[in-house]
């Protein structure tokens, strides 16, 4: 059962990495051939869905989109939620739209406090650079709350995953720090990297998932220091099962009750 459960959380991540291309490009596309955005530093203070954004960006109004809701357009890029939210109006989460994306832009910053649910992905970063989401972004409700790939050296901070199906999810990435998050009732996994290199977990918790926190076995040189974690089916796997030293994933200070293998976590 661990092993079916997780099977299909990798199935999972890397059938969207693999068809991001079909099911997020038109967007992305469409973002392009828009004019070339402002000069940075510019502000836009009522963005509407599926607007390019560049500059700064603060909400001013909740936005309930059909479609995508923010498309990112250019470099050091700043979103200030203020407190709102972006939400799409269609039930369900299979409706292939993302919140806000980052498609290969590099600097971007998001700061809540503020909403992003009921989308395919409330983030989406593919090939960025220096992201950072902080400040209390709630990511609420989605397929994946925030999923990174091919994205390198960002920073997540003191914000909260709930009710996703997978909280936070990685493909191929390097380089990442998410710390101070809150993870709770994010069915099939919490936290989870595929292929993903050089990851630290730093004093997250975690609670109320199938998995709490999973790496794969192409994941390696990754530190899971001092997160918190409890009840969970499984609180940490690495790899259903590989010995950390095989990947050379470092797991020090966890509190939790259960891992694959045991040994992970503090007196267990």
């Amino acid at each position: 059962m661990k092993r079916t459960i997780m099977t299909y959380t990798i199935a999972t991540i890397v059938s969207l990495a693999a068809i991001g291309g079909l099911i997020f490009q038109p967007s992305y596309q469409m973002a392009h051939a828009q004019a070339q955005p402002p000069a940075t530093g510019a502000l836009t203070t009522n963005p509407v869905c599926g607007q390019r954004v560049s500059g700064v960006v603060s909400l001013s109004s909740n936005l309930v989109c059909s479609g995508d809701g923010l498309m990112v357009g250019a470099d050091n890029t700043v979103i200030n939620l203020n407190g709102y939210s972006i939400k799409n109006s269609n039930s369900g989460t299979s409706n292939n739209k993302v919140g806000i994306m980052v498609p290969m832009y590099d600097n971007v910053v998001i700061n809540g406090p503020g909403t992003i649910s009921n989308f395919q992905a409330g983030i989406l970063a593919t090939g960025a650079s220096h992201l950072s989401v902080s400040t209390g972004v709630i990511l609420l409700g989605n397929e994946i709350g925030v999923f990174m790939t091919g994205a390198d050296h960002a920073q997540l901070a003191n914000d909260l995953f709930m009710n996703n199906n997978i909280g936070w999810a990685s493909h191929s990435i390097n380089d990442l720090v998410l710390k101070n998050g809150l993870f709770t009732n994010n069915k099939l996994a919490g936290i989870t990297s595929v292929n993903s290199h050089g990851v630290t977990l730093d004093t997250n918790t975690v609670q109320g998932s199938d998995n709490g926190i999973f790496f794969d076995s192409q994941s390696d040189g990754n530190h899971i220091t001092k997160n918190n974690l409890n009840g969970n089916k499984i609180d940490i796997n690495n790899a259903n099962g590989l010995p950390s030293n095989i990947n050379q994933n470092e797991f020090a200070g966890n509190n939790c009750d259960t891992s694959n293998p045991s040994g992970i976590c503090i007196g267990k």
